[in-house]
């Protein structure tokens, strides 16, 4: 079965190709870029001026969601995962408080700039170059009202990228990064798709965007995964070995010498005891426990983060692991929040 998106993208490639002149279905594309960038412009620049207005925070965690499925090399579910994750957030089953002991209603904690219209992008035509530079486009947008930090939530993992670009970009300079997976995804080009979820790291790394990748969880790696991983300079720490790599991996000290830390949780990092519903089920993985263990002792100054892959089309009936995805978002907004 087609997806709408594909539909979308079809219908507007024929037209394309037909008797509409070009130029006539670019100015309707920018039209609808320049609309979506300022619904998150000026979302950004509300919560800023709130975030402001309440004063005393230094950095405040801001939602920015990224619909975005189509680069998946499997199920494209993960594109109907932002709306899900905020309604768990505030489901009213737990109340708003971290487990270190930050409050959610605090806007000084968590806002949130609502969703890229990716699917509507798309229906236009808009290639992935032009959509990778849109997603890191709106961004930048949330960074620009200080003291608002971005929290992404995905979306396949493709959307790593972009994001990772903009936040580099903006700060000026290289990044760490803390990556928790199942896979490294810094495949060149998996099935010749260089935006691929299985390829964003190899694009933050040619990029120079990050000066320590460090993937944990990593338990579905291939000769080329490795050989990549080396040709990076990326420390790669597998399952297998997590009994032994556990101790330093739960006290990290990352982001020293450059812009700050990056955090990218795809929620297949987790064993899916925990989390079934992500698209590739891969046995063998962190507990929540474990995970939560690595981020709360984290130490460095987070600048940026996403949680991704989240799959809605294979959860429970009652959003188990939307469950857990809301709680990697709690968790990892009381860290960046300061």
């Amino acid at each position: 079965m087609k997806s709408a998106g594909s539909m979308g993208i079809n219908y507007m490639q024929k037209l394309l190709t037909s008797n509409v002149p070009k130029e006539l279905v670019k100015k309707g594309q920018d039209r609808v870029v320049e609309a979506s960038l300022t619904l998150i412009r000026e979302r950004a620049k509300l919560k800023g001026e709130l975030v402001r207005g309440l004063g005393g925070a230094v950095a405040s965690t801001a939602l920015l969601g990224i619909p975005l499925g189509h680069n998946s090399s499997f199920l494209q579910g993960p594109a109907f995962a932002p709306p899900l994750i905020r309604e768990a957030i505030w489901c009213g089953s737990t109340n708003s408080t971290t487990e270190e002991g930050k409050v959610l209603d605090d806007q000084r904690v968590l806002t949130d700039v609502g969703d890229l219209p990716v699917q509507e992008l798309r229906d236009t035509g808009i290639d992935d170059d032009r959509l990778m530079s849109i997603v890191s486009e709106s961004v930048k947008l949330v960074m620009d009202e200080n003291p608002l930090r971005p929290l992404v939530l995905g979306g396949d993992h493709s959307i790593s990228y972009p994001v990772v670009r903009a936040v580099s970009e903006k700060l000026g300079g290289p990044i760490d990064i803390l990556h928790l997976d199942a896979h490294p995804d810094i495949y060149d080009a998996f099935e010749g798709n260089k935006y691929s979820h299985a390829s964003s790291f190899a694009r933050i790394m040619e990029g120079g965007y990050a000066r320590r990748l460090l993937q944990v969880g990593i338990r579905s790696i291939n000769i080329e995964g490795r050989e990549q991983g080396k040709r990076f300079g990326v420390e790669q720490y597998e399952m297998r070995t997590f009994s032994r790599d556990r101790q330093f991996l739960e006290n990290l000290k990352l982001g020293e010498g450059v812009k700050g830390v990056y955090i990218s949780v795809d929620v297949d990092c987790l064993d899916p005891a925990h989390a079934p519903g992500v698209s590739h089920i891969e046995p063998g993985g962190l507990s929540f426990r474990d995970v939560l263990n690595i981020l709360h002792n984290l130490q460095g100054n987070i600048v940026g983060a996403d949680v991704v892959e989240y799959n809605p089309q294979r959860d429970t009936a009652d959003g188990m692991t939307a469950m857990v995805a809301a709680k990697l978002v709690r968790e990892l907004a009381a860290r960046m929040s300061q």
